[in-house]
């Protein structure tokens, strides 16, 4: 099955640089090329891609925008990419924000080729792409001064004493396998709690549930 991937940057020789790195891999397709988010949110509707590889800071409509705008279709239409965010460390904030916008994860723009490539793939197989130590970094800065947000809260209360204590694991960063041997249970049960919590909080992935650990102050800064 191919990959197909929307490239959205504002800069012509950075879409043309990714476009023909992921075209020359086998199972990627570059359907298009979008300058801003406006282009990027209209084109994606119409070429539908697995994936949209999102530039945070772009003129008319930022990455920011249009990722919110792909997570949240119009009642037309059942299509929600994949957004996996590029950026630098001088956009922290745009980053956070995204992922609370929906994002799959992020990889930074001077990463080599073969990450952009894997980057894709990951975020095309429904997984997030989550490297604690830049993704956890992010969250912690900006969970210093965000105070838990209520509707949050309430979710929390519907999660069992097992699954709130597997959520503060997956917000620390920790991997099933890892979980599994902390908590002396199976990995098969560490799963099961992780799809139930996921569907209970209405969380699509492990990036989502790391931002909701840190919103909840479930997950300290630092801890």
């Amino acid at each position: 099955m191919t990959i197909t991937v929307l490239i959205v940057d504002d800069q012509a020789m950075v879409r043309a640089g990714f476009a023909a790195v992921l075209d020359a891999q086998p199972g990627i397709s570059v359907l298009g090329q979008a300058a801003n988010g406006q282009e990027a949110v209209a084109l994606a509707h119409e070429l539908r891609p697995d994936v949209v590889v999102m530039d945070v800071r772009m003129p008319v409509m930022n990455g920011l925008e249009a990722t919110r705008a792909l997570q949240t279709p119009p009642r037309s239409s059942d299509y929600v990419p994949r957004v996996l965010v590029l950026t630098t460390f001088d956009v922290d904030d745009y980053v956070y924000e995204a992922l609370r916008a929906g994002a799959s994860g992020f990889l930074l723009k001077d990463a080599l080729p073969e990450d952009l490539v894997a980057a894709v793939r990951i975020v095309a197989g429904g997984e997030a792409l989550l490297a604690p130590s830049v993704t956890r970094r992010l969250i912690e800065d900006f969970a210093r001064t965000a105070p838990p947000r209520r509707v949050e809260s309430e979710l929390l209360a519907s999660l069992t004493a097992r699954e709130t204590e597997v959520l503060a694991l997956v917000g620390r960063g920790w991997s099933n396998t890892e979980i599994a041997a902390g908590l002396f249970i199976a990995e098969q049960t560490v799963k099961t709690h992780v799809s139930k919590l996921f569907s209970k909080l209405g969380l699509r992935d492990r990036v989502q549930a790391v931002v909701f650990a840190y919103d909840v102050a479930l997950v300290q800064p630092g801890g």
